[in-house]
């Protein structure tokens, strides 16, 4: 029985350089889709998700049959070189990837530290793309087309697909045989609760800042403008707003921890700021940045119906949820929702910088 499982893998396996390739071509789409994804809030793009979890258990695939064929170079010490430490620590890291993917999925409820396994399948991932280009260096061989071209090859690789589309339906069935109720983005709901108190607080890096004195904060509104503005407490606040008209919104916030909660929240439009500040007719993106340099760049129709929020749930927000103001910004992820705001710049073109910018905020 064994054995005729075995001769039916080997008819499924490519030729061995074509699974070296395959394994970095998935690895590469693998990476460049999550990291897109961390930024994938609205249901259109569903698909990018979808993707995703398809290549990676087709992935799952393909490294066995890595490991299968290398075996004997890992067990055996006299075979071993100077590249074998780092090929075993790629195989460690890219099963690692893999299976807290697997388990998140598959409902698995594990925590390290304020880390969930969302976040851990995050950093093995992003670390695998590294070790693999190491890796290289010493195994790189130059594709052959004979080894991808065929009816025989391409029935090989569509077996292949179908194995990753029905693996990756089955841990999503196993996930709600668990109860795990998920969205497209992976993400899993809260407990019902309202205001500060129903969601943790979390931030992108290393923003911390300290608590904000209200009396000497102020938003400015800047950029493509005819009426530059700089508006402060009394002129946002629901209870005191004496500018622009108050608004409660209930929106979804989808965070790239793992979570995701349904709130009130109640400010005012940023489109009415941006009305109070007459927008020149060339601008196109607007860019909301906190007061610890984290800043992040809309198209300006889109943030014209983002909100400037100050309260959720009916409360006054906490100074870890972004207090005395963050933006709420329907069908993005949660760390485009800028906590801390102190300004708002209205551009003809988006911030080439806010990656950098995202990264480094709070570090000074």
């Amino acid at each position: 029985m064994a054995g005729r499982f075995v001769r039916a893998l080997r008819r499924v396996e490519p030729p061995p350089r074509a699974v070296d390739w395959s394994i970095l071509v998935l690895v590469l789409f693998e990476a460049l889709s999550g990291v897109l994804s961390l930024g994938a809030g609205h249901p259109a793009n569903g698909a990018l998700f979808l993707f995703h979890g398809i290549a990676g258990l087709t992935l799952v695939a393909l490294v066995g049959f890595k490991l299968y064929r290398v075996r004997h170079r890992v067990v055996d010490s006299r075979l071993h070189d100077g590249n074998t430490a780092a090929s075993v620590l790629l195989a460690v890291v890219a099963l690692a990837a893999l299976g807290t993917g697997i388990a998140w999925v598959s409902g698995v409820e594990v925590r390290l530290g304020f880390w969930t396994l969302l976040n851990v399948h995050i950093g093995f991932g992003l670390l695998v793309v590294p070790i693999l280009l190491v890796h290289l260096r010493s195994r790189f061989h130059t594709p052959r087309r004979a080894d991808f071209e065929g009816r025989r090859r391409a029935l090989q690789y569509g077996a292949l697909l179908v194995f990753g589309a029905v693996a990756s339906r089955a841990t999503e069935t196993v996930g709600a045989l668990q109860g795990t109720t998920r969205r497209f983005t992976g993400s899993r709901p809260l407990p019902p609760g309202e205001g500060n108190s129903a969601f943790p607080v979390t931030s992108w890096v290393a923003d911390d800042p300290d608590p904000i004195d209200t009396a000497t904060w102020s938003l400015s509104v800047s950029g493509l403008v005819d009426r530059p503005r700089t508006l402060g407490v009394s002129a946002l606040d629901p209870d005191e707003a004496q500018s622009v008209p108050r608004e409660t919104q209930s929106v979804l916030l989808d965070c790239t921890s793992g979570w995701y909660t349904e709130q009130d929240w109640t400010g005012v439009r940023l489109g009415d700021v941006l009305d109070s500040a007459d927008v020149h007719s060339s601008a196109r993106w607007v860019t909301v940045r906190s007061v610890t340099g984290f800043r992040w760049s809309f198209p300006i129709e889109e943030a014209r119906e983002m909100l400037l929020a100050t309260h959720v749930g009916g409360e006054p927000l906490s100074h870890g949820h972004g207090a005395p103001l963050r933006l709420v910004a329907p069908n993005r992820r949660g760390f485009q929702w800028v906590k801390w705001i102190d300004s708002v710049e209205v551009r003809r073109r988006r911030d080439p910088a806010q990656w950098l910018a995202v990264l480094v905020s709070g570090f000074g």
